[in-house]
């Protein structure tokens, strides 16, 4: 009879580790596309949210932009009892060497603090930008609504407050609006500066730029495919690090392409519907987006985007030329879509803020054997650690095997050559964190 609980329990455990989670349907269900819309509209009346427009008037301006984004979090925080911490950051900006800089100026970033139960000091991030732009990046009077480039982003950001507020959840959520963009990221890299000073333990940020938009300038339709951009490994690594990249792989598996694979399953388990489509870039081809100052002082941050962008509705003076109507305009936002990526940014931020923190040390053997072994040292809030490996050529984790509160465990019969593996914490709620790669080899 005691073999027969024991097996129960084991297979309780096991089949609630393979079962997905109410809270996150009822988390997809709560987004509004019409506070979407709203959200944008508002965003748009202020005319120009040009980083060194006017800061003064109540209409217009980046300085109502940020005021009004400010009151938002405010408010949420109000229905949620006190739960969000509103704050500004900055950064003071000066023109000299910085070419797309007209005048010195504060820029300022508006961030609200989700403090988790359990560990506090661990945080998952999501971004949008405060900033648009005219065809001119230095022209910072004329209009530039900038309806998709990113009050879609920004608009997202606050309506993820809005429904996560609702929510406890063991690890700190931030939701921040992000100035500067445009002009060089000097908004994201004020706030990964901040971090790193604070001393806070990054889980990912997941960088929000442009999700409103299904008509691309190549003439595809699609409100159902996204992209996530993340970059191979750290630019922080060490030599010997890359060095052992050559011999042991890894060369598509730092800690940013970590959380994409993360977003991917999550969407995939919870959006089928969804075609979360990963690409191995930093971002787009030779431009930049807020989550790189973070990947640079060595922080995980993916950017969760649009499929099919339209240029001619990007850093646009609002015009009409050659039947060409110019401009980032709402008209252009699918309402629906924006919801969509929101609930996508929704789910994985409520899922990794609910995850226990990740194995440390991730060690490896199994050199010219017929089993791969595998030891890490446990961490607090896990009762237990998945092991994860997929062919080398496979973009997505497809197998995976959880083995109960060890601390070693033996793949018998799967070679090591011919896989990649990895490793994730599993916690009592049957929430998982990113997976990690293995960063230590040992020989028995």
């Amino acid at each position: 009879m005691k073999i027969l609980i024991t097996l129960g329990l084991c297979l309780l455990t096991f089949a609630s580790f393979s079962q997905t989670h109410h809270k996150i349907y009822d988390i997809i269900d709560a987004v509004s596309a019409d506070r979407i819309q709203n959200d944008i509209q508002t965003l748009v009346d202020f005319g120009t949210r040009n980083t060194f427009s006017d800061t003064l008037s109540k209409t217009r301006g980046i300085g109502a932009a940020r005021r009004w984004i400010k009151s938002e979090f405010e408010s949420i925080s109000k229905d949620c009892n006190h739960c969000l911490e509103v704050f500004y950051q900055k950064d003071f900006v000066t023109k000299k060497g910085n070419r797309r800089v007209p005048h010195d100026a504060w820029v300022v970033n508006v961030v609200a603090i989700q403090k988790g139960t359990t560990y506090p000091n661990r945080y998952v991030i999501m971004s949008g930008d405060i900033d648009s732009r005219a065809s001119d990046t230095m022209d910072f009077t004329t209009d530039a609504p900038g309806a998709n480039d990113n009050a879609s982003g920004m608009a997202g950001t606050i309506e993820a407050a809005r429904v996560l507020s609702h929510y406890k959840f063991e690890n700190s959520i931030v939701y921040v609006g992000l100035s500067g963009e445009e002009q060089g990221l000097f908004g994201g890299a004020g706030l990964a500066k901040y971090a790193k000073e604070k001393g806070w333990d990054i889980i990912g940020v997941l960088n929000n730029d442009m999700i409103g938009n299904i008509k691309g300038v190549d003439g595809v339709i699609d409100n159902r495919t996204f992209r996530i951009f993340s970059e191979p490994t750290p630019p922080t690594e060490t030599e010997l690090e890359r060095n052992a990249r050559r011999f042991y792989g890894g060369e598509v598996d730092g800690i940013s392409r970590q959380l994409a694979r993360y977003i991917h399953k999550t969407t995939k388990t919870y959006m089928p519907e969804m075609n979360p489509m990963m690409v191995y870039r930093l971002d787009r081809f030779g431009r930049g987006g807020h989550h790189r100052p973070f990947n640079d002082l060595g922080f995980a941050g993916s950017r969760i985007m649009e499929a099919h962008e339209n240029y001619t509705q990007q850093h646009q003076d609002i015009r009409e030329e050659n039947g060409i109507k110019y401009g980032d305009v709402i008209e252009h936002v699918n309402f629906e879509y924006a919801k969509k990526l929101t609930a996508v940014n929704a789910i994985n931020m409520a899922s990794l803020a609910a995850a226990p923190p990740q194995p440390n040390n991730v060690a490896i053997g199994g050199i010219v054997q017929p089993s791969v072994k595998f030891k890490w040292d446990k961490v607090d809030g896990a009762i237990g650690y998945k092991i994860y490996w997929r062919d080398t050529t496979s973009p997505t984790w497809d197998h995976s095997r959880y083995v109960g509160d060890v601390s070693e465990f033996t793949l018998n019969g799967i070679v090591i050559d011919n896989y990649f593996f990895g490793i994730a914490s599993v916690g009592e709620n049957g929430f998982e964190s990113a997976v990690v790669f293995p960063n230590k080899i040992f020989r028995d």
